[in-house]
């Protein structure tokens, strides 16, 4: 086993994805949260909430997406 120490690009890759993926979730959260208690009050925003957090790792993760329609 090598130790390898990842490169710099890898680690900036590494940190853009973490942050799209922070970002996605929690837009989607947000957004789903928001039109559910707009609609539905409390129980719509934690429902819809949820479920805008499911689509947001969906989302975030387009491999996993794709698995999911096939």
């Amino acid at each position: 086993m090598t130790d390898e120490k990842p490169t710099p690009v890898r680690r900036v890759v590494s940190l853009v994805k973490i942050a799209w993926t922070v970002s996605l979730i929690t837009t989607a959260t947000a957004g789903g949260a928001y039109i559910g208690w707009e609609n539905h009050g409390l129980v719509g925003a934690l429902a819809l909430g949820f479920v805008g957090l499911i689509a947001g790792g969906f989302l975030s993760s387009p491999s996993l997406l794709l698995q999911v329609m096939t």
